[in-house]
């Protein structure tokens, strides 16, 4: 470009190109190896494999070049930089320059001979947002006895206002003693229980509350586990009971796929009950062993278990549990050697704090759920009979008086929350 005046720092030789808000983007690059042109932009999805990114042999004095991070992978698959024969930063093109930060963008400007290529920003654009909140909740399944169980295969929508619609029946195999948590953000997963004889099975739920038919083989056939969404998009299944206490889970995926049993996590136990808690994690709370129980046990947002900690409230069994306000929990009722009515609260780090009694309805075999966004409903159960009642709780942790005739009375069911839509 000899004897060239440069008007625009972002030129090329021949023309004046245009300024970084005009400059061309290419189409996604998935490839293993790119090499990129002047004056272009340039989305890198490393989400399968590394890439190699060279750069163009002859720059001129303000050629640009921008490399950004499509899918937020180049932490685990990163890219390298060939600046082909051209120094970066002023050194020589035999040192390895590799970008492997999450969200990362670079602008890159070829400065001359001297220095080479500079970047201009180099910066790790934070994923400052996480998901809608979830806004309904369902109920199912659950049981009755009088001389012998009667299952019931039913379903109860809870709407973003905590109002419980009527009976809908016909939801997969009718069971008590199964567990319910979200996953995937806006679906919900059923699974285990007891129609008779233990079952290993599943019931996904989309993001409308349609419950969708039995999937056979989802680990160890058991009763009395928990359940909780964690890590944000994934759901946890924990302890319960085959022939005797267990202490095993089972991690479920973000699309609802069900892991292999993970033993040895805790005290063995059946009827606890678990929520989630500080936007990504989980815990598992109370149960029985032979007696009733008061412990915890933290679940990492990777879907590890912790060791026990015990003396967490009043030792209790067959209560529920849901998240509230965001990022916490809250444990309430249960039976000790008789129907108690009080609640526990955790805090976004996990602490459980002391009972607070007086919530409603003493009462056990309840289920319970987060709806509308930030808040929390507790229905069903029995107090020695059935009751078909429900005490909503409010986004800070306040549980309300009990409204009656919300569905079909019954106890030892589920609920999870569902749908990012009101």
């Amino acid at each position: 470009m000899s004897g060239a005046v440069k008007s625009n720092v972002f030129g090329s030789s021949g023309t004046i190109a245009a300024a970084a808000g005009g400059l061309k983007w290419e189409s996604v690059v998935t490839a293993s190896t790119v090499t990129v042109e002047s004056n272009r932009g340039y989305f890198i999805n490393t989400t399968s494999n590394a890439c190699t990114v060279t750069l163009p042999a002859s720059p001129d004095v303000g050629d640009q070049v921008i490399l950004l991070d499509y899918a937020r992978t180049w932490d685990t698959n990163a890219i390298t930089i060939d600046s082909n024969g051209n120094d970066f930063q002023n050194q020589a093109d035999t040192y390895i320059v590799d970008y492997d930060t999450e969200g990362q963008g670079i602008n890159i400007v070829f400065s001359g001979s001297t220095n080479g290529w500079i970047p201009n920003s180099d910066i790790a654009n934070a994923f400052d947002h996480g998901d809608p909140p979830t806004q309904k909740a369902i109920f199912a399944y659950g049981a009755t006895y009088s001389g012998g169980y009667t299952y019931y295969s039913v379903s109860n929508l809870v709407n973003s206002s905590g109002v419980i619609a009527s009976d809908v029946s016909g939801v997969g195999t009718g069971r008590r003693l199964a567990a319910a948590a979200s996953y995937g953000g806006d679906k919900a997963i059923f699974a285990y229980g007891s129609g008779g004889s233990d079952v290993s099975l599943k019931n996904l739920v989309n993001n409308s509350g349609v419950v969708a038919a039995d999937v056979a083989g989802v680990g160890t056939a058991r009763t009395g586990t928990a359940a909780a969404e964690y890590g944000g998009d994934k759901a946890i299944f924990g302890f319960g009971y085959t022939s005797s206490a267990v202490s095993m889970t089972n991690l479920v995926s973000s699309i609802g796929v069900v892991g292999s049993d993970v033993t040895g996590v805790g005290t063995a136990r059946p009827l606890l009950a678990a929520a989630s808690y500080g936007g990504d994690k989980a815990v598992f709370a109370y149960g029985l062993t032979s007696g009733a129980v008061s412990l915890k046990n933290l679940c990492s947002n990777s879907g590890v278990i912790s060791s026990d900690v015990t003396g967490v409230g009043t030792a209790r069994y067959n209560l529920a549990a849901a998240k509230y306000g965001g990022d916490k929990a809250v444990f309430a009722y249960g039976y000790t050697s008789t129907y108690v009515s009080l609640k526990n609260l955790v805090n976004n780090s996990g602490v459980v704090a002391a009972d607070v009694t007086g919530v409603g309805t003493a009462r056990a075999g309840l289920a319970a759920a987060g709806y509308g966004g930030d808040k929390a409903v507790f229905a069903y159960g029995t107090t020695g009979s059935y009751v078909s009642l429900k005490n909503l709780c409010s986004n800070s942790g306040v549980i309300a008086a009990d409204v009656t005739g919300v569905g079909t009375a019954r106890d030892q069911l589920a609920a999870a929350g569902f749908s990012f839509s009101a």
